[in-house]
């Protein structure tokens, strides 16, 4: 009696460097250079004294490295008529962010639940309309909602521009999490509700368990949206709650005394730390969010 035959492993084509991949190669270490340049050059100044930077070597790497810069953007930069640093604006930054993206996933996803499974009548109405508001632009609505929010004793506070971060964020997280459920079985809902599940039930114990990868989108999007926003923050969060990156703009733009660049880098770099965080710690999620549906449908 024969041994059965073990089918052959496929040969593995040999690795060549041909002039198609030497290009692909050449653009991808340029774009890569192009991007982290800025990175780099930002870097090497916030750690050089003011005397080094007045010999004009941007690229140079700093002969005697200092952190002086990195202090006094924490703590003694001037932002505006106060001297105390960025760091009060990166408590108010966390106090708008963690509101300001917990309730937005949650509201997203309770209505791409009800629109994907419940479907109520008006529903397409209803998500339409949501969707013509995230093409409004912020400068239409900004009036309208300085007048409300001042009417209900809400403008120039946290909450109130939390409000409005939750406000502007709704159609897009709709709208993620709406593609994300319709890309599941429908009979999985149908036997929920076989079942006996009611609304909330098969959303708490069904849906949100399987919603792992679309949250974790919608949070990345959320922070580094809401962390990097500008024109909210000046105009809603008021003098006394300002986020970093109002503060940053306070700090660079100053023109009083000498202008400190390596201050202005550590402040910027500063600014930008938590946003980099996530997409460097949260990127390969992200990627497999997207490919589980976060823009399917």
């Amino acid at each position: 009696m024969t041994a059965l035959a073990t089918p052959l492993a496929p040969a593995r084509r040999p690795w060549r460097l041909s002039p198609a991949r030497i290009g692909i190669y050449a653009f991808l270490l340029s774009a890569s250079l192009f991007f982290l340049m800025p990175l780099y050059i930002m870097l090497v100044t916030s750690f050089k004294s003011m005397d080094e930077i007045r010999l004009g070597n941007i690229f140079a790497f700093p002969v005697s490295v200092t952190v002086e810069p990195w202090v006094a953007a924490w703590t003694s930069a001037c932002t505006g008529v106060s001297c105390d640093g960025i760091r009060g604006g990166f408590s108010n930054s966390m106090w708008i962010v963690i509101p300001s993206t917990i309730f937005p996933i949650m509201l997203g996803a309770l209505n791409g639940y009800a629109l994907s499974f419940w479907r109520p009548r008006g529903s397409q109405l209803l998500f339409g309309i949501l969707m013509m508001g995230a093409f409004i632009p912020v400068q239409v609505m900004m009036f309208p909602l300085v007048r409300i929010l001042a009417s209900v004793g809400l403008f120039g506070s946290l909450p109130g521009i939390v409000v409005i971060h939750i406000i502007f964020s709704m159609p897009v997280m709709t709208l993620l999490f709406r593609n994300y459920y319709l890309t599941i079985p429908q009979e999985l809902f149908k036997a929920a509700r076989i079942d006996g599940g009611g609304f909330f039930r098969i959303f708490l114990q069904l849906m949100l368990p399987m919603s792992t990868p679309i949250i974790i989108v919608a949070a990345i999007m959320q922070i580094t949206g809401v962390w990097n926003d500008y024109i909210l923050g000046l105009v809603f969060a008021g003098r006394d709650n300002l986020p970093m990156t109002v503060q940053l703009n306070n700090v660079i733009n100053t023109t009083t005394g000498t202008r400190l660049y390596n201050v202005n880098m550590a402040a910027t770099i500063l600014t930008s730390m938590v946003p980099l965080v996530v997409y460097f710690v949260s990127g390969r999620w992200f990627v497999r969010g997207i490919a589980a549906g976060a823009v399917k449908g």
